[in-house]
């Protein structure tokens, strides 16, 4: 049985979303040059879309950490991709990240990154899942807060199925 995929965020809404987080990133950072951290693999298609738009210079690094098993975090964090601390010293950094949800990853990425001693730091997230914290933790630049759902497209993933759709959608 195929699954049912129920459109929440068009793929224009996304474009014109990403291009209104440019323009005030531009604005943050004029005249600097940014170290973007991609974390993989959710956050790819986020990434290059608002590279795309940023006018400065801009410098492009991978991480990858991993919580979830299916559509459920299994509560441990673990590092599979970091970055050497010489890439962050005295940058200034912009992690961006797909969907911030219990606030437990991104507060570990954080404290690494900051361990690194980055000029500055700032969390750019495509979604927001506030009422799923369980962490204290604010992104800085967020496009869209949505529910408790789960969703898939746009990067986003179900055990690695959907990352291509042009939307974000959910699973029904």
């Amino acid at each position: 049985m195929a699954d049912t995929i129920d459109m929440l965020i068009s793929e224009e809404q996304i474009t014109a979303r990403i291009k209104e987080l440019a323009k005030q990133i531009n604005s943050d950072y004029a005249e600097k040059s940014v170290i973007l951290i991609i974390t993989l693999k959710g956050a790819c298609f986020f990434a290059c879309e608002l590279a795309k738009h940023l006018t400065m210079p801009v410098f492009m690094e991978y991480i990858q950490m991993t919580s979830y098993e299916g559509k459920s975090s299994n509560g441990t964090i673990i590092m599979k991709l970091d970055v050497p601390n010489e890439i962050i010293v005295g940058k200034h950094v912009i992690i961006l990240e797909d969907v911030i949800d219990t606030g437990k990853t991104l507060t570990s990425i954080k404290n690494i990154m900051l361990e690194k001693k980055p000029a500055s730091l700032a969390i750019c997230s495509l979604l927001d899942k506030h009422e799923c914290r369980v962490v204290p933790f604010e992104g800085d630049y967020i496009g869209f807060t949505i529910g408790d759902d789960f969703v898939v497209g746009y990067g986003l993933d179900w055990d690695q199925k959907y990352r291509n759709l042009p939307y974000i959608g959910i699973v029904r």
